[in-house]
């Protein structure tokens, strides 16, 4: 019986680097390791009207406020909602997913940003796109502690079409106006300096200097 030669040295080196690279990356995904949004796979949005040109992963701030497609969802009890129903308040619309890892690592301080500038005049709203409905969101918010967001459901398709989402989570600002002024692809540091900042822009003059209710 015939032995097989064995893998050139070349072959042994490439061998051994692809093993060196692959588990670099499981151990990256299994630590929960990631810096960007869960893309979507190509071609599940539409076009690329509306996204930004720039790097995925910076805001993107624009010069002439955009106007918001009408979105559809509901809140936990059920009651179907949409963008108008905040019409008059700020609005920090993230779309995101409780089996996204970048979207469970931002969602603590989404919940802080609500707790910090929530009111009459500002709101953060999750839409969430598990397929499991409130009760996975519900269940989420328990073990993490998170008390000051609302639970709100939308579907992934119609999301994704309305607003030529790429992945989760993406985050869109809303003026008081219901236009989009500003839009974030990926995790942020919500109630960190910067995108408080950026937030209080749009809010009245009386809470554009940090007077926070």
């Amino acid at each position: 019986m015939r032995r097989g030669r064995p893998p050139a040295p070349s072959l042994r080196r490439f061998a051994a680097i692809l093993a060196v690279v692959t588990a670099g990356a499981i151990a990256a995904l299994w630590s929960g390791y990631e810096l960007g949004p869960v893309l979507f796979p190509s071609g599940s949005s539409s076009g690329s009207a509306g996204r930004p040109a720039e790097s995925p992963f910076a805001v993107q701030v624009w010069g002439q406020p955009r106007p918001m497609p009408a979105l559809a969802f509901t809140d936990g009890s059920g009651r179907p909602l949409t963008l108008g129903d905040f019409r008059g308040r700020v609005v920090l619309l993230n779309v995101w997913a409780t089996w996204c890892v970048p979207c469970r690592k931002e969602m603590p301080a989404l919940d802080r940003l609500e707790g910090r500038l929530g009111g009459k005049d500002f709101v953060v709203l999750p839409v969430s796109i598990d397929q499991q409905g409130v009760s996975a969101v519900e269940r989420f918010y328990r073990q993490y502690g998170l008390k000051r967001l609302g639970a709100y459901i939308g579907s992934s398709a119609r999301l994704s079409q309305s607003l030529a989402l790429p992945g989760v989570p993406t985050s869109f600002l809303i003026d008081a106006e219901g236009r989009e002024v500003a839009r974030k692809i990926g995790p942020a540091e919500w109630d960190g300096t910067a995108m408080l900042s950026l937030i209080r822009r749009y809010l009245p003059p009386n809470r554009q200097q940090g007077a926070d209710p």
